[in-house]
């Protein structure tokens, strides 16, 4: 195939200077993450049964990581095989190597697709093997390269356009990767455009890579961090240090199911509590599409010592039962994207669509016409079923946050069945509500707008100085009759010189009489009535 062992040697530090994992001289070179932060030292494994230790010790990790160690222990496995002054290998000897390697980290999906591409070369000689390890670990440099862009790119468009505070899970850098990282190299990329206030590094119990890995790498890329214990990330979300969750995957089913360092999954769940994008970072390596969903994956469960003892001093009763996950396994429907070297996958989307769905009938079923109401020619349509249906304006809520994420900065409501929706979705959001009111209800100087109605015309007011200049606010009301109503609403919330987000109304009926003028706004109305 082209080069000689000798020509392939070289593959190391020297040609790519910061790589944690790399060949040379016969044997597979990795930087020992069990000993960060305190030194920077690097493993020479000249054997399968010494890089499969340093696999299960988590001296070599993070899934990107794990499938290089895959192709290059296959290598490694072709030159302790080769027979001397040839390149015949015993291939029974080298593929049982591989077989143990590849079962050696049973969650991480790239570790055995690591060892599959490489044996893959196996008829081909031992020259072909290393040349296609080699070739991987290049790959994954430029792999990760092109993801942090994405993901940057990504993040500016989900996020206020301001300086970030991000928050980040175990280690997803250079060192779970060849270089660059995923989740992390997404967080460099954006740093470089000068867009990180802060990071916070979840310190990632039993084994802190949080703490000692990414907390490393931050500093040596001179990037703010603090770093929080695992329980605070919640908290931190809470009290609105959190614009945007990045974290790795070690598998990821072909629904969107997603397999990562355990605690993951209670981020997503906070993520979502709180209005916080969540975007996992992995490269299409990752993806298992054989298996439909996470129920699938198997969660390697490590050592109790991980857990009852750290830095060498017990913390825990003798004899103590422990749970030790090294991964749990975060429901699609709580994931806002994916982002991979090729595309940006958002499965929240199809969870979404489907719970619109869902919602969209049970409001129909809920909603009462009454003719003639409040004048001849008109039909009023009663939403106090659903109101008093329990849960269902806080799920409804939920849905109008999840298409609006990441988009408004307030929410205002109009007078007055608006404020029900507007005050609960406001509450879920995290963000100030104002309201906007009938003539004579507001005290101070008001902007004022008139507007029409079915049967005739009104106007709606709103305290001057109650929306700052600049505020993205998402307009709320309950029914959507001629549109007059939200029309004279977005033109208060401009009136103030803040930006109209969007607007949502729980229904809307046929036949708008302003449709045409409120095409420019993002409208979302959940139940249409047809009549």
């Amino acid at each position: 195939m082209g080069a000689s062992i000798d020509e392939l040697q070289g593959a190391g530090p020297g040609d790519s200077p910061g790589l944690s994992l790399y060949w040379e001289d016969d044997a597979v070179m990795a930087v020992d993450q069990r000993a960060l932060p305190e030194t920077y030292e690097l493993l020479r494994l000249e054997d399968i049964d010494a890089l499969i230790h340093a696999v299960r010790a988590l001296a070599i990790r993070g899934a990107p990581a794990l499938g290089l160690a895959g192709a290059l222990g296959v290598a490694l496995s072709t030159r302790v095989h080769r027979h001397a002054h040839t390149d015949a290998v015993d291939e029974d000897a080298v593929r049982a190597d591989a077989e143990r390697l590849a079962a050696a980290r049973p969650t991480a999906v790239n570790l055995a697709w690591g060892v599959r591409r490489a044996l893959a070369q196996l008829p081909y000689g031992p020259r072909a093997v290393l040349a296609e390890a080699v070739r991987m670990v290049s790959e994954d440099v430029a792999v990760n390269s092109a993801a942090a862009s994405r993901t940057a790119e990504l993040v500016e468009s989900l996020v206020p356009d301001r300086p970030l505070r991000l928050l980040t899970h175990c280690n997803t850098g250079r060192l779970a990767t060849a270089a660059v990282g995923t989740a992390l190299g997404g967080i460099l990329e954006l740093a470089r455009r000068g867009r990180v206030r802060e990071v916070l590094v979840d310190e990632t119990r039993p084994l802190l890579q949080g703490s000692r890995l990414t907390a490393w790498e931050l500093a040596e890329a001179g990037v703010p961090y603090r770093i929080c214990v695992d329980s605070a990330a919640a908290a931190a979300m809470a009290q609105g240090m959190v614009d945007c969750v990045l974290v790795g995957a070690d598998r990821i089913a072909a629904n969107g199911d997603t397999a990562n360092k355990i605690g993951t999954y209670g981020l997503a769940v906070a993520a979502a509590r709180h209005g916080v994008p969540f975007v996992v970072v992995a490269p299409e390596s990752t993806w298992d599409h054989d298996l439909a969903d996470g129920g699938g994956i198997v969660v390697e469960e490590r050592d109790a010592a991980e857990v009852t003892g750290i830095g060498g001093s017990v913390v825990a009763p003798a004899h103590a039962r422990v749970f030790n996950p090294a991964f749990d396994v975060t429901p699609s429907e709580l994931i806002t994207a994916i982002v991979s070297e090729r595309r940006v996958v958002r499965p929240s989307h199809v969870h979404h669509d489907q719970r619109a769905a869902t919602l969209r009938a049970r409001i129909a079923g809920l909603l009462e016409a009454f003719p003639d109401h409040p004048r001849p020619g008109t039909t009023y349509q009663d939403l106090s079923a659903l109101y008093a249906e329990p849960g269902l304006l806080h799920q409804t809520a939920g849905l109008v946050r999840e298409h609006f994420r990441g988009t408004f900065d307030r929410v205002v409501a109009v007078e007055s069945r608006g404020f029900l929706l507007g005050a609960v979705l406001a509450a879920r959001s995290g963000v100030p509500l104002t309201l906007v009111r009938k003539p004579g209800k507001l005290p101070g100087v008001v902007h004022t707008v008139e507007y029409a109605l079915e049967y005739g015309t009104d106007r709606l007011e709103l305290r001057q100085g109650a929306i700052p200049p600049g505020d993205r606010v998402l307009c709320v009301d309950d029914v959507l009759a001629t549109g007059g109503t939200l029309l004279a609403a977005a033109g208060l919330v401009e009136s103030a010189q803040a930006e109209v987000a969007g607007m949502a109304v729980l229904v809307s009926l046929p036949g708008l009489r302003d449709g045409e003028r409120l095409k420019r706004y993002d409208l979302l109305s959940l139940c249409e009535v047809k009549m």
